[in-house]
């Protein structure tokens, strides 16, 4: 990108990208088998979680494309060595190219290979593919979210009573324990892929998207940007912002919700 970065030129960019996320599920999708286990070669990374051979060739394909469409960018993604020359830095790509690889290896649909941009440290693009879903989630920053270049919003309900909750059962539970009596909530089956979980609060099927400590930044930036453009927030259950490109990109329990659920979901919390 070599013209003036400003938030129309980032527009410009995304019917490239576009099509470098098409080409990035083109080299999973074979790997995957919905229902069965994964094709791929599997092995297991330091601390154990696993990793396949098709999430080191879309991080390989990723870095080589997106660093074409923006050289100057900085690069953090999960399956590549962390270089800390990104901190300070005013443009960072944040990738995971498989985001939920259990759901990958296992044959659940509920995967997506989760691309963000940032620019002075918040996210200006977010781009959320599920390929084994055929749908795919786009934000521009200032520019409303997407689901197939359709435009969503939050679900506008303002009460807790019978949302629609997912995420991990001991912060589900406690949600329920201060939502006062009989909050009704709807539990939906937690869903392997954040980036998914966070999307689908952005479009409206889901109210309260919960997520444990220990999450990355690669898990999160994308679609944290989907979800501000359709009117929501990721937030700690204090109500502050997720941060990106710190030196430890490792995150706390955090909340998915639209702008009108924040204030009774932390207040539940703290009950």
């Amino acid at each position: 990108m070599s013209k003036p970065f400003t938030d129309a030129s980032v527009a410009d960019m995304m019917p490239e990208l576009r099509t470098v996320m098409r080409e990035a599920a083109s080299i999973a999708k074979p790997f995957f088998r919905k229902g069965q286990q994964t094709t791929a070669r599997v092995w297991s990374k330091a601390g154990g979680s696993p990793v396949t051979e098709a999430d080191v060739a879309v991080d390989t394909f990723l870095k080589i494309r997106l660093s074409e469409m923006v050289p100057q960018a900085a690069w953090l993604s999960e399956e590549t060595a962390d270089d800390h020359a990104r901190i300070g830095r005013d443009l960072v790509w944040i990738v995971d190219p498989i985001d939920g690889t259990r759901a990958f290896l296992s044959g659940h649909p509920d995967w997506s290979i989760a691309v963000a941009l940032l620019h002075a440290g918040e996210p200006v693009i977010g781009f959320v593919h599920a390929p084994a879903l055929g749908v795919a989630y786009e934000a521009v920053r200032g520019q409303g979210a997407y689901r197939d270049e359709q435009k969503i919003v939050v679900d506008p309900r303002e009460s807790l009573h019978a949302a629609r909750i997912t995420g991990p059962k001991p912060m589900l539970d406690r949600l329920t324990r201060g939502a006062g009596p009989e909050p009704d909530f709807v539990r939906i089956d937690r869903i392997p892929s954040l980036a998914l979980r966070l999307v689908r609060v952005a479009e409206g099927s889901v109210d309260v998207g919960m997520i444990s400590s220990d999450a990355r930044d690669w898990d999160l930036a994308a679609a944290d940007l989907v979800l501000r453009e359709a009117g929501g927030t990721v937030c700690s259950l204090r109500g502050e912002g997720a941060v990106y490109n710190r030196a430890d990109p490792v995150h706390g329990e955090l909340v998915a919700l639209s702008n009108a659920l924040r204030d009774p979901v932390i207040a539940a919390w703290g009950a």
